[in-house]
């Protein structure tokens, strides 16, 4: 994974708290303690013992999909429209969850608000239930456990009605009702189905939940911002786009449909940030003259 898909992939992560980027180097908390990468070598906790070294390195590869063959996926996607992507964001690759509870969590923080204020909630949400426990100040992100022992104290974190589906699906994880090692061994459409079963996961979160928390070939197709994007590349307005029309697009892509899903959204948000910041140039300079 060459430095250029680590801070790629590094800038679309969600800032929660449990990592940084510093110097070129990606550190994050993981259950064995902080560990880092380059993009070539791995840093491991101190103390961390020989036997865990392993699992260390594939939690890290997991998160940032160092895996990944982006080079296939280039070559699917070279002769559609969705081609011009491949220098937009050359070398990304789509991160995930360290546990699937943390992916469970972040996903439903996520619903119907802004990526932005959802990662501002997410890392309150870290600080209130989580542990500080690097000298670099990073956090380990919350488990079940932590979460229900605040309780009603995450609702500090912002999350509005949100709060109240992360604590009863965290009661439901604690029961066993909610078993992610069932979730990992189902197919796409049977996970969907399961995960529609637990209250405040509907198709979007069930459908973003499997992608981050399992890397399981999904894409929320009723995403704003997979929408968006997908009007911008078209010509089109975005209510001209419906899930449907997504889906349409996305699916003869196969096995590399969700990462190509991923590219739509970071695209959309690339878009958003420079006609922000536009925005702002205009506003600035329009007050100057006035």
């Amino acid at each position: 994974m060459d430095e250029l898909s680590l801070r790629r992939t590094v800038h679309e992560m969600i800032k929660n708290g449990t990592w940084t980027f510093r110097n070129g180097t990606f550190y994050i908390c993981l259950p064995e303690g902080v560990a880092g990468f380059d993009g070539e070598n791995y840093i491991f906790p101190e103390y961390v013992k020989d036997r865990d070294k392993k699992m260390v390195r594939k939690r890290i590869e997991f998160v940032l999909g160092s895996g990944l063959n982006l080079d296939d996926f280039y070559s699917e996607i070279s002769d559609s429209k969705f081609s011009f992507l491949i220098d937009e964001l050359y070398g990304l690759r789509c991160p995930a969850a360290v546990t699937p509870y943390q992916g469970l969590v972040e996903t439903v923080a996520q619903q119907q608000v802004s990526f932005e204020f959802a990662m501002k909630t997410i890392e309150a949400l870290v600080k209130i239930a989580g542990k500080k426990v690097s000298r670099i100040a990073l956090y380990r992100f919350p488990d079940v456990e932590d979460v229900l022992k605040v309780g009603e104290r995450i609702k500090e974190a912002k999350l509005g009605y949100r709060a109240n589906y992360i604590i009863d699906l965290s009661r439901e994880v604690k029961r066993g009702n909610l078993d992610f090692g069932r979730v990992e061994k189902m197919d796409e459409d049977e996970a969907v189905k399961y995960m529609m079963n637990f209250r405040g996961i509907g198709r979007w979160s069930a459908e973003l939940f499997l992608t981050y928390a399992f890397r399981k070939n999904t894409y929320p197709a009723g995403d704003l911002g997979i929408r968006r994007g997908i009007a911008t590349i078209f010509g089109k307005r975005v209510k001209e786009v419906r899930e449907k029309d997504v889906r349409e697009l996305i699916e003869p892509f196969g096995k590399w449909k969700s990462l190509l899903a991923f590219y739509v959204i970071c695209y959309d948000r690339k878009v958003q940030k420079a006609q922000q910041v536009k925005r702002k140039a205009q506003s600035k300079n329009s007050t100057a003259k006035n």
